[in-house]
């Protein structure tokens, strides 16, 4: 089976699971064939399709733009097939493909949890990546992730709508919260029905640091700009939560905490004119997988459980 231009569905496969892996050697054991097989089955596809479609390195591989608009197609083309298999040749459910980057929200590792869980594969590759603002437009743009998750405001939304048309990216809004304190349970702060930011003078302010991009416009604490006496940064949401224990910090977010997932860790309103928009972003031409959909009717429905109310 192949297409007019005599690129495989084979080929379109390999692609797929070295794209995944980033690594030819990676994908050729995960799908049980050599390694000279496997590089010259991509070498062969980058001659059919007569662009480089692999940025090669002792490393492994990464995708070149041409590579990142040709995943895209090519997911499409193999998640058919298999749908078509599945149907009629009664094939099992091959396995599942998904990355995901994020900002840190508890929400969307529950949502993540909730999607392993529910997956009918018995076999799967699944990433998700906390990680910075840059660095999710970035994995979304080049498609080493399929959707990110991130947020905008008043302050941030000409900075980031600007750069997610300049990378060819759409967000996608899913609701809108209202601003909130995380704090320890431990904390006084976490008895009050709401905070000030008076309230919050003399605590440690904890916000996630975005490296070189360190930008007020890539925070992902809104706020960005208001002076603290007390900074401290940091790159991991294990950390903060350790840090708002250990030294009484705060956190600005959404509200939305897993008790399962951080039952240390309390929300409090912040009395504040502000309003967080949370959104996913993808391709504005490629159609998200089935595994994709999956996942975001998951974030969709941890969000609705704690009774905030979902975009359309």
């Amino acid at each position: 089976m192949g297409t007019a231009n005599g690129i495989t569905l084979q080929q379109m496969r390999y692609f797929v699971e070295v794209a995944a892996e980033g690594s030819i050697s990676a994908a050729a054991d995960l799908l049980y064939v050599s390694q000279p097989t496997m590089s010259a089955a991509m070498k062969d596809l980058e001659r059919r399709v007569g662009r480089a479609l692999f940025n090669r390195s002792v490393r492994g591989v990464t995708l070149t733009e041409d590579g990142a608009e040709f995943l895209g197609y090519a997911r499409q083309v193999v998640e058919q097939a298999e749908l078509l298999e599945q149907r009629y040749l009664g094939r099992p459910p091959s396995r599942r493909l998904l990355a995901v980057s994020t900002q840190h929200y508890s929400f969307v590792v529950d949502a993540f949890v909730r999607m392993v869980k529910a997956s009918s594969a018995a076999e799967y590759a699944f990433t998700l990546r906390e990680t910075r603002t840059a660095d999710i437009l970035d994995d979304v743009r080049t498609l080493r992730s399929e959707l990110g998750v991130l947020y905008r405001n008043d302050f941030n939304r000409t900075v980031i709508d600007r750069l997610l048309r300049d990378s060819g990216l759409v967000f996608t809004p899913m609701f809108v919260a209202t601003p909130h304190i995380f704090v320890a349970r431990t904390n006084p702060l976490a008895q009050r029905a709401q905070v000030t930011l008076d309230d919050l003078e003399d605590l440690p302010r904890l916000t996630f640091d975005q490296g070189t991009n360190n930008s007020f416009y890539f925070a992902e604490e809104i706020l960005s700009t208001r002076s603290a006496q007390q900074d401290i940064r940091v790159s991991d949401r294990a950390t903060i939560f350790n840090l708002m224990i250990g030294l009484g910090g705060y956190t600005i977010s959404t509200g939305i905490v897993s008790d399962d997932l951080d039952p240390s860790i309390v929300a409090v309103p912040l009395e504040v004119d502000e309003r967080i928009e949370i959104g996913w972003i993808g391709h504005a031409s490629i159609p998200l997988t089935t595994q994709a959909e999956r996942f975001v009717a998951e974030m969709r429905a941890v969000v609705a459980a704690f009774g905030v109310e979902l975009l359309a």
